[in-house]
């Protein structure tokens, strides 16, 4: 009796295991199944949404047919996206150029590379740089400042291939011209004379004489330059005329110089002139200095050659430009750069306007 419910029981084990193991192989073939299902059906998914972009893609094909006025509308919002950026970065650099220190005037020359920039009165007027006119060719990186605080030009081998020059009137007073010449002076403009500006009285520069022969004595090529207040052409030629006849008895032989500057004085008499006005006053000196058989050249600054001169009518003419910032600034042709008010020369006391001679005139 024992034996038999021994097998009884263990009959009863070994079919529970059986059912166990069928439920566990019908469960995996049923997990297996699953899988299948879903797989097929992610493939069917991807199939169709696949079929679904290709069709959409195909509509789109059909619909856009791109024609000249979708492909300049394009053009345009990406024009439009390309400027806006170009704003950006433009005003990014503005303000990194202005919290750097740099003058409006050196930030407007610097984004209008193809205009000639003045500030005047209050104002910046634009001048396009005239390609008819010609242009000087120096490079500005050999403009070199020296420990000494003076300016020469120099070439790919630092060799010096410019004259160091200044110019005088009686606000230097007396000068030893031995020791300026000591100091390396190649040349000097020596101040004639000058027209008052309410009178218009010419007058000689007290020290004129002084000057030119201890400029000369000493070896010192010179120059000589008029300030001019003349308002018609008639002053202009007895202004020239004037200046002649002083330097008549020295050996000149750097430019006679018309010196036009604005006085800045609303009482001056000069003060209402016209561009055109200037500019017939200026060549009729000039014209009256070449007859005589010197060379004429005109000294100013921006203002003067932009604002207050025609420079197309001065083409021919020998210029003397005053700059004091480095680099210089000027696009034209100029053979000395006046580029310090403030320079220091042995011989002379207190300050003196230091010249960069870029031509010899004295070896023509």
């Amino acid at each position: 009796m024992a034996n038999t419910s021994r097998r009884s029981r263990r009959k009863q084990r070994i079919s529970l295991i059986t059912n166990i193991i069928f439920c566990l192989i019908t469960l995996t073939a049923l997990t297996g199944c699953i899988v299948l299902v879903l797989q097929n059906y992610g493939l069917k998914n991807e199939s169709r949404q696949a079929m679904s972009r290709l069709e959409e893609y195909q509509e789109r094909e059909e619909e856009y047919v791109y024609s000249q006025a979708d492909l300049d509308a394009y053009i345009a919002e990406a024009s439009t996206l390309a400027e806006e950026n170009k704003e950006k970065e433009l005003l990014a650099e503005l303000k990194a150029r202005m919290e750097n220190g740099d003058s409006t005037a050196e930030t407007l020359r610097d984004f209008y590379p193809e205009d000639v920039v003045v500030y005047s009165d209050g104002r910046f007027h634009f001048f396009p740089i005239l390609d008819s006119l010609k242009q000087h060719n120096y490079v500005y990186d050999n403009f070199v400042l020296q420990d000494n605080e003076e300016i020469v030009y120099v070439d790919d081998t630092d060799e010096i291939h410019s004259l160091k020059g200044i110019d005088v009137s009686r606000h230097q007073e007396s000068i030893n011209w031995k020791k300026v010449a000591g100091d390396g002076v190649s040349y000097a403009f020596i101040r004639g004379g000058y027209r008052g500006y309410s009178e218009g009285k010419i007058v000689e520069d007290e020290y004129f004489q002084d000057n030119i022969e201890g400029a000369l004595d000493n070896d010192i090529k010179v120059g000589v330059y008029f300030y001019t207040q003349a308002i018609s052409e008639e002053e202009a030629i007895e202004e020239a005329e004037f200046l002649l006849d002083l330097l008549e008895p020295y050996d000149v032989t750097y430019p006679i110089v018309l010196d036009l500057e604005d006085p800045e004085n609303s009482s001056a008499r000069t003060a209402n002139m016209t561009k055109e006005e200037y500019t017939k006053v200026a060549i009729a000196f000039l014209e009256t200095v070449k007859k005589a058989g010197y060379t004429p050249m005109i000294y100013g600054n921006l203002k003067t050659f932009m604002l207050m001169l025609d420079i197309e009518q001065l083409e021919d003419y020998e210029k003397w430009f005053a700059y004091y910032n480095a680099p210089v600034y000027f696009p034209y042709e100029f053979s000395i750069w006046q580029y310090s008010s403030k320079g220091k020369v042995d011989g002379i006391k207190g300050d003196v306007d230091m010249n960069v001679g870029m031509k010899d005139y004295a070896a023509n």
